[in-house]
């Protein structure tokens, strides 16, 4: 262990800093701001030790922990992606693999491949933990979109047809949150009118 390798390590720690910087589109549970993608990462995190019992498949929590912290730390390069947003998703996968050449490459060799193999293996949906970590990754903004009254669906005039081409693989991961985030988020929101039921 060098003086190098940590001040590299420290520079890298400062770097991720950023994405408390990075503004996502959902409310915070009291609807008064937008959570940035620090705050996501770690809600998530704390999620998946709490409800890791729910996954369709035994995962390894620290696994799933890891990928949740490491897969938006690209967006400090490549901004966060809006899931309605058409136009921007169609570059994205571009945008976000030249940002984590870029990110990864700031530490030492061996951890490069350790963090970039952690955000390959989320990108891929192949474990049971990246799926896990994906219907995690759906399932706390449906859960503040509720908390928040349905605040940024109304505001977006959303409608249920985008919701659940949005999640069209989020019961992969965990059927039990999946059918829980219906029952418990979408539907109230249906109910008051904050998400628009385009679907016969």
């Amino acid at each position: 262990m060098t003086e190098d390798r940590l001040k590299q390590i420290v520079e890298f720690c400062k770097l991720i800093d950023k994405e408390k910087f990075v503004q996502r589109r959902t409310y915070l549970s009291d609807g008064e701001r937008l959570e940035n993608d620090a705050e996501h990462a770690w809600h998530m995190a704390v999620m998946a030790i709490l409800l890791s019992d729910y996954s369709n498949e035994k995962v390894d929590v620290l696994k799933v922990v890891s990928l949740l912290l490491v897969h938006d730390l690209v967006e400090i390069y490549a901004g966060d992606t809006f899931a309605y947003d058409e136009e921007g998703k169609k570059t994205q996968r571009d945008r976000e693999l030249a940002a984590a050449d870029r990110l990864y490459s700031q530490l030492p060799e061996d951890l490069a491949v350790k963090i970039r193999s952690l955000w390959d293996e989320f990108e891929e949906w192949g474990s049971p933990e990246s799926k896990f970590a994906h219907t995690l990754d759906n399932f706390q903004p449906l859960l503040l979109q509720h908390a928040s009254g349905g605040r940024a669906w109304r505001e977006g005039g959303r409608r249920l047809s985008e919701l659940l081409e949005r999640n069209a693989r989020s019961a992969e991961g965990s059927q039990a949150l999946w059918e829980f985030a219906r029952e418990n988020f979408i539907q109230p929101e249906i109910e008051k009118g904050n998400l628009i039921d385009d679907i016969d």
